[in-house]
Protein backbone atom coordinates (compact mmCIF):
# COMPACT_ATOMS: atom_id res chain seq x y z
CA UNK A 1 0.00 0.00 0.00
CA UNK A 2 1.59 3.39 -0.98
CA UNK A 3 1.57 6.13 1.44
CA UNK A 4 -1.23 8.29 -0.04
CA UNK A 5 -3.24 5.16 0.01
CA UNK A 6 -2.60 4.60 3.92
CA UNK A 7 -2.72 8.52 4.50
CA UNK A 8 -6.29 8.47 2.78
CA UNK A 9 -7.38 5.70 4.27
CA UNK A 10 -6.70 6.86 7.59
CA UNK A 11 -8.12 10.36 7.36
CA UNK A 12 -11.54 8.45 6.01
CA UNK A 13 -11.47 6.79 8.75
CA UNK A 14 -11.21 9.45 11.79
CA UNK A 15 -13.56 11.43 9.45
CA UNK A 16 -16.25 9.10 10.37
CA UNK A 17 -15.65 9.26 14.07
CA UNK A 18 -18.58 11.30 15.33
CA UNK A 19 -16.54 13.49 18.32
CA UNK A 20 -13.27 14.09 16.98
CA UNK A 21 -11.47 16.72 18.56
CA UNK A 22 -8.58 17.34 15.92
CA UNK A 23 -6.87 15.93 12.96
CA UNK A 24 -3.39 17.04 11.40
CA UNK A 25 -0.33 16.04 9.26
CA UNK A 26 2.79 17.23 9.01
CA UNK A 27 5.54 16.97 6.83
CA UNK A 28 9.13 17.86 6.44
CA UNK A 29 11.68 16.76 3.90
CA UNK A 30 11.96 13.14 5.15
CA UNK A 31 8.63 12.09 7.19
CA UNK A 32 5.33 12.95 6.87
CA UNK A 33 3.27 12.52 10.78
CA UNK A 34 -0.71 12.00 10.63
CA UNK A 35 -2.48 12.33 14.13
CA UNK A 36 -5.73 12.56 15.64
CA UNK A 37 -7.06 13.33 19.09
CA UNK A 38 -10.59 12.23 20.20
CA UNK A 39 -12.52 13.97 22.96
CA UNK A 40 -14.20 11.23 25.10
CA UNK A 41 -16.36 14.28 26.95
CA UNK A 42 -17.87 14.71 24.08
CA UNK A 43 -19.17 11.30 22.94
CA UNK A 44 -20.65 10.96 26.32
CA UNK A 45 -22.12 14.46 26.59
CA UNK A 46 -20.01 15.11 30.12
CA UNK A 47 -18.87 18.09 31.36
CA UNK A 48 -15.92 18.68 34.04
CA UNK A 49 -13.19 20.23 33.94
CA UNK A 50 -11.09 17.41 32.82
CA UNK A 51 -10.83 16.64 29.49
CA UNK A 52 -9.96 12.87 28.39
CA UNK A 53 -8.68 12.31 25.31
CA UNK A 54 -7.57 9.30 22.94
CA UNK A 55 -4.49 10.27 20.82
CA UNK A 56 -3.62 8.76 17.70
CA UNK A 57 -0.49 9.31 15.81
CA UNK A 58 1.37 7.95 12.81
CA UNK A 59 4.71 8.73 11.63
CA UNK A 60 6.40 7.47 8.45
CA UNK A 61 10.44 8.05 8.44
CA UNK A 62 12.65 7.07 5.72
CA UNK A 63 12.55 3.33 6.01
CA UNK A 64 11.02 2.86 9.64
CA UNK A 65 7.07 3.74 10.95
CA UNK A 66 6.03 4.06 14.77
CA UNK A 67 2.28 4.31 15.53
CA UNK A 68 1.13 5.38 18.54
CA UNK A 69 -2.05 5.29 21.11
CA UNK A 70 -2.06 7.59 23.80
CA UNK A 71 -4.55 8.52 27.14
CA UNK A 72 -4.99 11.92 28.92
CA UNK A 73 -6.48 14.05 30.95
CA UNK A 74 -6.32 17.61 30.57
CA UNK A 75 -7.30 20.33 32.43
CA UNK A 76 -6.44 24.15 32.77
CA UNK A 77 -3.87 25.16 34.97
CA UNK A 78 -5.39 28.06 37.42
CA UNK A 79 -2.43 30.14 38.41
CA UNK A 80 -2.27 30.93 34.62
CA UNK A 81 -4.64 32.13 32.47
CA UNK A 82 -3.99 30.32 28.98
CA UNK A 83 -2.08 27.44 30.21
CA UNK A 84 -3.17 23.98 29.75
CA UNK A 85 -1.56 20.73 31.28
CA UNK A 86 -2.44 17.10 30.04
CA UNK A 87 -0.85 13.95 32.17
CA UNK A 88 -1.56 10.46 30.65
CA UNK A 89 0.44 7.24 28.46
CA UNK A 90 0.91 5.98 25.38
CA UNK A 91 1.62 2.95 23.82
CA UNK A 92 3.87 3.01 20.89
CA UNK A 93 4.93 0.84 18.39
CA UNK A 94 7.54 0.64 15.55
CA UNK A 95 9.63 -2.19 14.02
CA UNK A 96 11.93 -3.20 16.38
CA UNK A 97 10.52 -2.33 19.52
CA UNK A 98 7.42 -1.36 21.75
CA UNK A 99 7.02 1.23 24.35
CA UNK A 100 4.94 2.57 27.03
CA UNK A 101 5.94 5.97 27.86
CA UNK A 102 4.41 8.67 30.47
CA UNK A 103 3.74 11.81 28.68
CA UNK A 104 3.42 15.36 29.96
CA UNK A 105 2.01 18.35 27.45
CA UNK A 106 1.87 21.95 28.25
CA UNK A 107 -0.06 24.23 25.88
CA UNK A 108 -0.16 27.79 26.38
CA UNK A 109 -2.39 29.98 24.43
CA UNK A 110 -0.88 33.70 24.16
CA UNK A 111 -2.89 36.33 25.24
CA UNK A 112 -2.69 38.84 21.97
CA UNK A 113 -5.05 41.28 20.99
CA UNK A 114 -8.20 40.46 18.70
CA UNK A 115 -6.95 41.42 15.54
CA UNK A 116 -3.96 38.37 16.07
CA UNK A 117 -5.41 35.23 15.42
CA UNK A 118 -5.57 32.67 18.28
CA UNK A 119 -1.56 31.75 18.79
CA UNK A 120 -0.55 29.04 21.06
CA UNK A 121 3.10 27.47 22.02
CA UNK A 122 3.16 23.79 23.01
CA UNK A 123 5.68 21.35 24.70
CA UNK A 124 5.21 17.72 25.23
CA UNK A 125 7.65 14.72 26.47
CA UNK A 126 6.95 11.44 26.74
CA UNK A 127 9.61 9.08 28.31
CA UNK A 128 9.70 5.48 29.03
CA UNK A 129 12.49 3.94 30.93
CA UNK A 130 13.56 0.70 30.06
CA UNK A 131 11.27 -1.10 32.55
CA UNK A 132 8.51 0.03 29.68
CA UNK A 133 10.41 -0.65 26.83
CA UNK A 134 10.30 -4.30 25.49
CA UNK A 135 11.76 -5.86 22.28
CA UNK A 136 14.98 -4.87 21.33
CA UNK A 137 13.88 -1.45 22.55
CA UNK A 138 15.74 -0.48 26.18
CA UNK A 139 14.14 3.17 26.30
CA UNK A 140 12.22 5.75 24.56
CA UNK A 141 11.84 9.56 24.53
CA UNK A 142 9.61 12.00 22.85
CA UNK A 143 10.59 15.71 22.62
CA UNK A 144 8.29 17.66 20.65
CA UNK A 145 8.11 21.74 20.79
CA UNK A 146 5.14 23.23 18.12
CA UNK A 147 3.62 26.62 17.90
CA UNK A 148 0.29 26.59 16.27
CA UNK A 149 -2.32 29.02 14.69
CA UNK A 150 -5.87 29.21 13.64
CA UNK A 151 -5.87 31.17 10.50
CA UNK A 152 -9.31 30.28 9.76
CA UNK A 153 -11.87 29.45 12.10
CA UNK A 154 -11.23 25.70 13.14
CA UNK A 155 -7.68 25.20 10.51
CA UNK A 156 -4.52 25.48 12.38
CA UNK A 157 -1.13 26.03 10.58
CA UNK A 158 1.58 24.30 13.01
CA UNK A 159 4.95 24.44 12.95
CA UNK A 160 7.57 22.35 15.42
CA UNK A 161 10.04 20.26 16.38
CA UNK A 162 10.73 16.82 17.29
CA UNK A 163 13.02 14.38 18.72
CA UNK A 164 12.56 11.12 19.19
CA UNK A 165 15.02 8.76 20.66
CA UNK A 166 14.82 5.14 21.34
CA UNK A 167 18.47 3.29 23.04
CA UNK A 168 18.57 -0.50 22.03
CA UNK A 169 20.67 -2.62 24.40
CA UNK A 170 23.97 -1.42 23.29
CA UNK A 171 23.41 1.62 20.98
CA UNK A 172 21.31 4.88 20.73
CA UNK A 173 19.31 5.57 18.12
CA UNK A 174 17.57 8.50 16.77
CA UNK A 175 14.41 7.61 15.44
CA UNK A 176 13.42 11.31 14.38
CA UNK A 177 15.23 14.58 14.70
CA UNK A 178 13.76 17.65 12.68
CA UNK A 179 11.87 20.18 12.13
CA UNK A 180 8.12 19.90 10.33
CA UNK A 181 5.35 22.20 9.42
CA UNK A 182 1.41 21.31 8.75
CA UNK A 183 -2.09 21.35 8.89
CA UNK A 184 -4.62 20.61 12.26
CA UNK A 185 -8.42 20.76 11.53
CA UNK A 186 -10.46 20.89 14.64
CA UNK A 187 -14.10 19.74 15.15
Amino acid sequence: MTIKKLLLTIFLLLGSLQAENSIGLNINADDVEASASIDFNALKDYSSGTSYLLDFQYLRTDGDNMTGIGFSGQNTFQGIEGLTLAFGLKSIFANNFFALPLTAKGVYTLPLIDSIPTTSLAVSFAYAPSVLTFRDGDNYSDLRVEADMEVIPNIHILAGYRNITTNYEYIPKTFNNGFYGGIKISF
